[in-house]
């Protein structure tokens, strides 16, 4: 077998991981969703949104060089592009909505391209496109572990991390 290239090998951990947000993100319920830790926070909801619209404005970066996501959260916060979180059902459905749309805009990314640079000088902001892609990855599996520790907070056993043999 031919070894794969960047963008078989994004979109191979990309799909694995979402698989395994699944897992997690299906044993939430909706009564869950305004649940927070402590005060100050991601309550699950806040959670689950935040990880769709930075992945949709992350994605724009790097594939796109459109910064509006990162220039309106840098300065704003979180709070600034992540809204009000909707039903269980609808945050998780723009979860696979997003994750769809950077699937197939990857694609189409031509592979020459994951080494140009994203450059915003007055962000402090210098990545190459492939970089912050692979981002996107690691900051699901990021929240994806967060799910986990506060369902076992609430009582719910969540799946290890990785599949025992």
């Amino acid at each position: 077998m031919p070894p794969m290239n960047m963008v078989e090998l994004f979109v191979n951990q990309k799909k694995t991981g979402r698989e395994r947000t699944r897992q997690v993100t299906s044993l939430l319920r909706e009564e869950q969703m305004s649940w927070r830790p402590v005060p100050g926070a991601l309550a699950i909801g806040e959670m689950l949104r935040h990880m769709w619209v930075s992945e949709e404005g992350v994605r724009r970066v790097a594939l796109e060089n459109d910064f509006a996501y990162y220039e309106k959260r840098i300065p704003g916060g979180l709070a600034a592009v992540v809204g009000t979180p909707r039903t269980l059902a609808e945050e998780l459905k723009e979860l696979d909505r997003v994750h769809a749309e950077t699937l197939e805009a990857v694609a189409r990314f031509p592979l020459e391209r994951w080494d140009e640079e994203r450059v915003h000088e007055a962000l402090g902001f210098r990545r190459k496109a492939g970089v912050v892609l692979f981002g996107i990855n690691e900051h699901e599996v990021h929240h994806r572990a967060q799910l986990m520790t506060y369902l076992r907070m609430l009582g719910t056993p969540a799946p290890e991390p990785f599949a025992r043999r």
